[in-house]
């Protein structure tokens, strides 16, 4: 972990289980589809492995819905679904 108290951005996205695989969680984070809110500050994801901190708030588009999640914990491990 590059900071203290976060974590990758598609490792989080892998473990709420947005994505099944880490992989494809890496790629969409790499294609630019999600965005940051971090204290007030907007900014487009470009690399997987730029972290996420208690409190951020990401939003992306998937199946066809727009998706905003705010970072309640960042987990140890993927849970059951």
């Amino acid at each position: 972990m590059s900071e203290a108290g976060s974590v990758r951005v598609d490792v989080w996205l892998w473990r709420a289980r947005f994505f099944k695989t880490r992989t494809l969680a890496a790629k969409f984070v790499d294609e630019g589809k999600v965005r940051l809110t971090r204290l007030g500050a907007e900014s487009r994801l470009d690399k997987c492995a730029r972290p996420v901190k208690v409190g951020d708030q990401l939003v992306f588009a998937m199946g066809g819905r727009l998706t905003a999640v705010r970072v309640e914990g960042l987990g140890d491990r993927r849970g059951p679904p």
